[in-house]
């Protein structure tokens, strides 16, 4: 309700201030994304005032040039992709079986330089990253330090819930530690659905690339995939996160069109699939309880629909009164906790067996 009430006011506070621009420009300053989206929200009502045109053009203008930031910013994004190109080549530089390093590290070679890049963009200070360079250096440790046993449910599970604690504690630097912020939850959010769509979109023209690159040293009798594998792939693999987190924080307007799309097209697809699933798998009385590989699918599936509902989630605060959209995203939301329950059933009970 206070969060209602917030809106309003905020709605109200623009209404009433829309030809006086000092006091709009201090409003603006206050809260700027609350700002933009509660300007968009009444801009139809008042597009016919001058000065209302011309901060819609201000807060939506989408220019055509990609936005490369500030030369200070271009050095640390170099110098953390050159540090994760380092990471992931550790195990040619120190002769360690590759599988038994990236099982256990892959999440270190990404979340904590991602963890940096944001204490630096929103200029933290080093007090309040004692938590998280604790925890990493601390999870680092504990997963490196178990029995080499590629067997072991404690390994299994410390591998699978290792990059997920990374992942919170990369929400909790990027909201600068103020959890009880929704606005900047949310903001996290939008990232890692901005994040996906960019990070897919560098690796579908890494892959045209790589084939390009091939075919043209085939044409001259050259065999260059050992060392392009070597350097090439594995330096350009791992930097894919932080070049991808540059671009769209410095260049929303990047995915802005693309997030909406997927959400709005998968979204009530997934909630239909997914109910017939459910219903498909009572008629045919799969034992999920005994069959470990099929509750490894399952298990994908959630992740898959989680993906989904992180879309619908960020296009869904973007907009008021879409209640379609809203209805398809409460159902797919509940069809997935119904979901989520028989998964943690059948773990239970792989347990106990």
């Amino acid at each position: 309700m206070d969060k209602n009430n917030e809106i309003n006011n905020l709605k109200s506070v623009i209404l009433n201030n829309i030809n006086d621009a000092k006091q709009l420009e201090y409003v603006y300053r206050q809260n700027k994304v609350s700002f933009k989206e509660n300007f968009n929200t009444i801009y139809p009502d008042i597009k016919n005032i001058p000065m209302a045109e011309a901060w819609n053009e201000r807060l939506n203008y989408e220019g055509e040039e990609i936005n490369w930031g500030v030369k200070k910013e271009l050095f640390i994004v170099a110098f953390i992709a050159f540090l994760t190109g380092l990471l992931a080549k550790t195990p040619q530089i120190f002769n360690i079986e590759p599988e038994h390093f990236f099982s256990r590290n892959l999440g270190l070679i990404s979340f904590p330089l991602l963890m940096f890049y944001f204490a630096w963009k929103q200029g933290l200070a080093w007090k309040s990253m004692l938590l998280p360079i604790i925890a990493v250096l601390v999870s680092g440790a504990y997963i490196n330090l178990l029995p080499k046993n590629e067997k072991s449910d404690t390994l299994i599970l410390a591998c699978i819930h290792l990059p997920i604690m990374l992942w919170s504690l990369l929400g909790f630097t990027f909201t600068g530690g103020d959890l009880k912020n929704t606005e900047k939850k949310i903001r996290f959010l939008r990232y890692n659905g901005d994040l996906v769509v960019m990070g897919a979109v560098m690796v579908l023209s890494g892959i045209v690339f790589t084939g390009i690159t091939f075919g043209l040293f085939q044409l001259i009798g050259l065999n260059i995939e050992k060392i392009y594998a070597d350097y090439v792939l594995v330096w350009g693999l791992s930097t894919i996160p932080i070049l991808a987190t540059f671009l769209v924080r410095n260049n929303p307007q990047l995915v802005d069109k693309i997030s909406p799309t997927i959400a709005k097209i998968f979204t009530p697809l997934v909630a239909i699939t997914l109910l017939v699933f459910l219903s498909a798998m009572a008629f045919t009385r799969k034992n999920i309880y005994q069959d470990r590989e099929f509750l490894m699918i399952f298990n994908a599936l959630l992740i898959g629909v989680m993906a989904i509902i992180l879309f619908s989630i960020t296009e869904a605060t973007k907009k008021e009164n879409n209640k379609i959209s809203l209805l398809f995203l409460f159902a797919l939301s509940i069809l997935t906790i119904i979901t989520n329950g028989i998964a943690l059933s059948a773990i239970g009970g792989s347990r106990k067996d």
